[in-house]
């Protein structure tokens, strides 16, 4: 089990207080707070090394779809996909593993896809002990691939926030708290959507981080899907960085800037990965909790 260094400031206005018609749609979710490192194919990581088995074929895409591999053009027929995370439920036990498993990876292919001009993500639910023999080298992504869609090896640091929706609040609640949202902003400086509401960055459960018009998908059996991860391009952004920065990070982000020199410190602390999906996006996968396989689907958005 991971434990916590990095903790998010609690909030600096009391939610319930001021706000008690958003209480009943509060849920938890798991900041991952990657930084680059050198994990093992033994730890939960963000494109870090799988515990991947010799016997199974490492995943491919060969683009069977038209309009995709957009503007690039991989060098082979066949893109090997690249690691994004892998999490063991002695970390993120919140991870609705299916029977029998403990082991989440997300892998994607590095190209545009469409319909969201994205990389396009796979799942392995797995059970450790059955692993056996590991495959020991992982192959390199493809030489054309967007050195924006391959993670750096990543640790993390899973920590347990409360959160709130924004843009996936029902408009009647909306209505209920504009006048309360306007006067705290007006009086404290701290805004709903930015600082209150949905954490920023790389997390397991909660809300997905939205830029545009939520798109919840629906499972084949008919059920709405939940939310189980979004890979965010940054840990935060401009208009977030009050609320969401680590305390333990803070020191380090003296001076920054978003014109600040390549070499600050603060630009591996907003983009531990090196990740830019589209214009600062995120990738959000969702699967379905009422089908044992837990078939799942993912949507992309950007500013």
């Amino acid at each position: 089990m991971i434990i916590a260094v990095r903790t998010t400031a609690s909030s600096p206005i009391d939610i319930p207080e001021v706000f008690p018609q958003v209480v009943p749609f509060a849920m938890t979710t798991v900041r991952l707070h990657p930084r680059l490192g050198a994990p093992t194919a033994e730890q939960s990581s963000m494109g870090g090394p799988l515990l991947w088995p010799v016997k199974e074929p490492w995943p491919i895409c060969d683009g069977p779809e038209p309009y995709d591999h957009l503007d690039r053009q991989p060098s082979e027929a066949e893109v090997p996909l690249v690691p994004v995370l892998q999490l063991f439920a002695e970390d993120l036990p919140e991870l609705p593993f299916p029977a029998g498993t403990d082991m989440l990876q997300v892998l994607w292919c590095p190209f545009d896809h469409q319909p969201w001009s994205s990389p396009r993500p796979a799942l392995r639910w797995r059970r450790r002990a059955d692993i056996g023999a590991r495959l020991q080298e992982l192959p390199e992504p493809d030489e054309e691939a967007d050195a924006r869609y391959v993670p750096d090896p990543c640790v993390l640091d899973p920590e347990r926030v409360t959160e709130y929706p924004s843009r996936d609040l029902p408009e009647v609640v909306w209505s209920q708290i504009r006048d309360s949202v306007a006067r705290i902003e007006r009086e404290t400086g701290w805004q709903y959507e930015t600082d209150l509401a949905v954490a920023s960055g790389t997390k397991v459960g909660g809300y997905p981080g939205w830029t545009q018009v939520p798109d919840w998908p629906a499972c084949g059996c008919g059920v709405p899907m939940e939310h189980l991860i979004t890979v965010a391009s940054w840990e935060f952004s401009r208009g977030d960085e009050k609320r969401w920065i680590p305390l333990q990070d803070r020191p380090a982000m003296d001076g920054w800037g978003f014109d600040a020199p390549d070499h600050h410190p603060w630009r591996r602390i907003q983009n531990p990965a090196g990740l830019m999906l589209g214009d600062v996006g995120g990738m959000y996968l969702f699967v379905c909790l009422s089908c044992p396989d837990r078939p799942f689907d993912y949507r992309f958005d950007c500013s």
